[in-house]
């Protein structure tokens, strides 16, 4: 439902239409104007915020054109009930309200055609379309962001010079309201016809087509990762993004929805997003040999049916979870798993998948996690991070810890002697579906804030404020120098104009990276090394936390798995109560870990675990798990994963080849049928 504050304007917005009726039938003019200032304020508060409350509005028939035409009776009816309509400036008001919303179909006719002729077919980045193509600027952000929006408050002159006509009996200002609202009506559309000429709009998705499959075979790129998804998902292809910069064959990613381009990180490699599969059927891709794709959705069809390069399946992340082993991935000519345990995964499941087509690969997204220290620096107390995952689309109880375990987690961690420090970062969907988790979220946060300030007053743990302070003010110096940067594009351009200008600076590229690592070294020096934190938000990531940390608690998912490439001590809390046993033998990635009941008691295993890594039990476990989970540490992922594909780009060009020669030897010999029945007889025993 959005924030309070949203709801509020919504319920205030509701409210002033029945108190417009009623100043109306009253009739009173100053109350009049005082519900239509609440309704227009409420109205464009939401609007600017981008509720999802104006869509529900839609949905129940209170959508923005019914409420503005709805305000503008009730102007009406007031005027009858002050005795106007026999006035002049009454039929005037019928007049401009009727010719006011007759605008509306063509502006909205001509926005919407702006916005279709200038979409394009393919949207790029990092690709060369400048050079080839004559793509004009984007008309004004002023014409076309939230045109219907801005077209319909365009009564408000109207509105604003009837309600003093009726206050003052003066038919002045309602005349001058109506000429300046419908003034700025017909200029508004007026303003939008020039940029429906050729020479303002990019060309033709033929056109557009032709030039990107030029570009592609000019790059000639040798490995493609696919991706499909919601808006929600742009994090599965992101994590790919740096193993895609740093691989030896020449990359291409290649998107089907224009939202995760908008949403996917900065990256160097070029980016091709084809929303349209018999567009994406058109571009010449035969020079790609091997295919990367990161997610089972349907769309994956629309390139699995070229034949010219083999298709693997890489996933986005490593976990028991029963996504894992999806039967879907028989579509595949490989499955490539981070170590023997996905293969045996697929083995125990049973789904179709044949062992010679699994490849065993690494997680090359795991090179920043640094591999634990013996023990912590002796200037600061020992880290231990709770990164739970959220609750999932059911309710099942064993989705995360947060509702059933969370809290007293955290109370032992806070209250733990020898004391530790507590870092919590939360999965960003933490409360979207299930209001328990939400509060219990809540909880957790509020439960860390007041142990931090309880910890802030205890003469034992002392600070350096001087350090803290040049550490800020570094912080702040890093950030304008990252935002100067400008890796972002422009959000007022359109795709067209991102598409021709979205080229980035490999230079600046670079130095934003070395920026971001610096910015996270610094972060953890803004602060004393025994607060508590919550950490939520685009920095420091995950892996930042992980290097920062000595121990960790999560739930089953990636994370646990990812955190095993660091050697740590961790623990894993049983919330479905499943038992020791069976936990062990459902999840892979536990068998190294300390196991916790919701009531958290056991974790007294993972702190000493910590204090005394020397007697830390389940130490060489760890180390067997990480090389089953995540391979041998050499070769590295990296160099793993490069030789994979250099073994399939092989195989396909092989199977190329034989199919070449195949069509070749179909087509015969080109001097016609042999003379003789000899040569008859041996051409039939040959075959």
């Amino acid at each position: 439902m959005g924030s309070a504050a949203e709801l509020a304007a919504a319920v205030l917005m509701m409210l002033g239409y029945p108190g417009l009726m009623a100043a109306a039938l009253v009739p009173s003019a100053p109350a009049f104007a005082v519900a239509a200032a609440v309704t227009y304020l409420a109205d464009l508060y939401l609007h600017r915020k981008g509720s999802r409350l104006i869509g529900l509005l839609s949905k129940v028939r209170a959508g923005l054109s019914t409420r503005f035409l709805v305000r503008e009776l009730l102007l009406i009816l007031l005027l009858a009930r002050l005795d106007l309509s026999q006035e002049p400036v009454f039929y005037a008001a019928i007049a401009c309200f009727t010719v006011f919303f007759g605008l509306q179909a063509p502006h909205g006719a001509l926005v919407t055609l702006i916005g279709k002729r200038r979409q394009m077919p393919v949207v790029t980045r990092n690709v060369d379309v400048a050079s080839r193509l004559r793509i004009p600027d984007a008309p004004p952000r002023l014409l076309l962001r939230r045109a219907t929006v801005k077209m319909l408050h365009l009564d408000l002159a109207a509105v604003v010079g009837l309600l003093v006509c009726a206050l003052t009996d003066s038919v002045g200002p309602g005349f001058a309201g109506i000429a300046v609202t419908l003034g700025l009506g017909a200029v508004y559309v007026l303003a939008l016809v020039p940029h429906l000429r050729a020479k303002r709009l990019p060309p033709k998705a033929p056109k557009v087509l032709g030039t990107v499959s030029a570009w592609l075979r000019e790059y000639r790129p040798e490995t493609v990762l696919y991706f499909s998804g919601s808006d929600d998902s742009a994090y599965q292809v992101n994590m790919w993004l740096e193993t895609m910069e740093q691989m030896e064959a020449r990359p291409l990613i290649l998107l089907r929805e224009r939202v995760i381009l908008e949403k996917m990180a900065p990256t160097s490699v070029p980016v091709i997003c084809v929303p349209g599969g018999v567009h994406l059927m058109n571009l010449d891709l035969s020079m790609v040999r091997v295919a990367l794709y990161c997610a089972n959705v349907g769309k994956n069809i629309h390139l699995l049916r070229v034949p010219t390069m083999k298709h693997v399946f890489i996933g986005h992340g490593d976990s028991d979870k029963a996504a894992s082993v999806n039967p879907f991935s028989k579509v595949y000519d490989e499955v490539w798993t981070a170590g023997r345990a996905g293969r045996d995964r697929y083995a125990i499941a049973d789904v179709g998948i044949r062992d010679e087509d699994i490849v065993e690969v690494g997680r090359p997204q795991l090179a920043p996690i640094k591999a634990a220290q013996d023990a912590p620096p002796q200037d600061r107390i020992p880290t231990v991070l709770y990164a739970p995952t959220w609750e999932g689309w059911d309710d099942n109880p064993g989705n995360t810890s947060l509702i059933l375990a969370g809290e007293n987690i955290v109370k032992k961690l806070v209250a733990a002697e020898p004391p530790v420090r507590v870092l919590y970062k939360p999965h960003p969907f933490t409360g979207n579906r299930s209001a328990k988790a939400g509060a219990a979220h809540r909880r957790v946060i509020a439960l860390i804030k007041k142990a931090a300030a309880q910890r802030a007053a205890d003469p034992r743990f002392t600070a350096d404020p001087a350090a803290q302070a040049k550490a800020k003010a570094e912080l702040t110096r890093l950030k304008a120098r990252l935002d100067g940067l400008s890796l972002a594009f422009d959000e007022r351009a359109d795709e067209a104009v991102t598409s021709r200008d979205g080229i980035v600076d490999v230079r600046k590229h670079e130095e934003a990276a070395r920026l971001r690592a610096e910015w996270n070294e610094t972060y953890w020096r803004s602060f004393p090394s025994f607060e508590h934190r919550v950490i939520t938000g685009a920095g420091p990531r995950l892996y930042d936390c992980f290097n920062a940390s000595e121990a960790m608690v999560s739930d089953i998912s990636s994370v646990v798995s990812d955190f095993i490439a660091s050697g740590k001590p961790y623990a894993v809390t049983d919330s479905a109560e499943l038992g020791a046993e069976e936990f062990r033998r459902q999840n892979t990635a536990v068998r190294a870990a300390v196991l916790l009941s919701n009531s958290a008691a056991e974790l007294d295993q993972l702190l000493d675990a910590v204090r005394d890594p020397d007697a830390d039990p389940l130490a060489k476990d760890r180390k067997e798990l990480k090389e089953y989970l995540l391979g041998p540490d050499e070769p590295t992922s990296l160099e793993r994963f490069d030789t994979a594909i250099t073994d399939l780009a092989l195989k396909a060009e092989a199977r190329n080849v034989g199919q070449e020669s195949h069509g070749a030897a179909e087509v015969g010999p080109v001097d016609g049928p042999p003379d003789d029945e000899a040569e008859l007889t041996k051409g039939v025993t040959a075959a």
